[in-house]
């Protein structure tokens, strides 16, 4: 099949019933199959731009295609969900090497499909290539009501506390049983397949970044390049320094059990493990109550872990109230072990 050919395929994929979204449908006057999309937005708008490429972000011998496709929409909308904005169109392109069957690339762009079909975004529009190895590059557009309803990171402030969602870890033990089958060994089988699944196929909180910013949220941040690190990024952002307390992370089950059989510290494993996408926020102590009952709404639970303090930097505090040094990944000085991680937006 030719070039023109897998892109009609790849468009009947990635299609949407616009009777299933009438919002959406009203915003995207031409979507795929023109030279360019036309959108008619209202209010503010917030567009991430995220990167994977086989080999630095991913392996094909650990992830399957739909997992690829999967991780890749779930990691760009995982930024909007960061804003606190609600998604809306997305532009998709793929880099495919020679030797990607056709059902093979179908069966990356299904992975993208179930994403966007579960969190209503509209697939507008991209671009297909070829390419030394696979890359899908996402390109996602989020909105708001207008500006004041996005959330950004430089809004903590000294005295806040610093929360988070669901649970740590999970990913980065994920990541070491794949690398490693004998380690599942450590973990129940069902337990060992959950915490592939986190790696594999992780959930953008997109419901959660909304109920956190409508709480009021002073800043917000995905969880990629791992709690302490992107902590950091909030802390740097706003001018202030952020204290974790090492002893209320909520690691995930099977982690513990995971990192001992690798010869890990659990601790720093959950903390700069990172590509967990659960949310970090920063809220004034009497929102705090307003944004669990909210979370709690969604079948998710938020932990307070730490606080806002004077400085310009986030340190992780053990239970006598050392310093715990942890590395969150840095692509420039870890490109040796390829994994799903990016870099943050320049």
């Amino acid at each position: 099949m030719g070039e023109f050919e897998l892109i009609a395929r790849l468009r009947e994929r990635l299609e949407v019933d616009p009777a299933a979204r009438p919002a959406a449908a009203a915003r995207v006057l031409t979507a795929s199959g023109d030279d360019a999309a036309v959108t008619l937005p209202a209010g503010a708008t917030a567009t991430s731009v995220d990167l994977a490429i086989e080999g630095v972000h991913f392996t094909r011998e650990t992830a399957p295609l739909d997992a690829i496709g999967h991780k890749a929409m779930a990691a760009a909308l995982s930024d909007l969900a960061a804003m606190g904005a609600a998604p809306g169109e997305a532009y998709v392109q793929v880099g495919v090497p020679a030797g990607l069957a056709e059902g093979e690339v179908i069966e990356l762009a299904d992975g993208v499909a179930a994403v966007a079909r579960d969190h209503g975004v509209t697939v507008a529009g991209g671009d297909i290539s070829g390419s030394p190895v696979l890359v899908v590059a996402m390109t996602v557009v989020g909105h708001a009501p207008d500006e004041t309803a996005l959330v950004r990171r430089s809004g903590a402030r000294e005295g806040d506390a610093i929360v988070v969602t669901g649970e740590l870890g999970a990913a980065a033990a994920g990541l070491l049983l794949l690398e490693s089958p004998r380690l599942r060994q450590a973990v129940v089988p069902d337990t060992a397949e959950a915490l592939i699944e986190r790696q594999l196929r992780p959930t953008p909180r997109v419901a959660a970044g909304a109920a956190l910013a409508g709480a009021g949220a002073e800043a917000l941040i995905d969880l990629s390049d791992g709690l302490v690190a992107d902590a950091g990024h909030v802390a740097r952002a706003s001018g202030v320094g952020i204290e974790l307390d090492a002893e209320r992370l909520p690691i995930a089950p099977g982690v513990a059990e995971v990192a001992a059989a690798a010869g890990v510290d659990p601790v720093r494993l959950a903390a700069g493990g990172g590509e967990d996408y659960e949310l970090l926020a920063a809220l004034a102590e009497e929102s705090v109550g307003a944004a669990t009952r909210a979370l709690e709404a969604l079948g998710l639970r938020l932990r307070s872990i730490g606080r806002v303090v004077s400085g310009t930097s986030a340190i992780l505090r053990g239970a006598r109230g050392d310093g715990i040094e942890v590395e969150g990944f840095d692509h420039f000085r870890e490109q040796a072990a390829p994994r799903s991680d990016r870099a943050e937006p320049a």
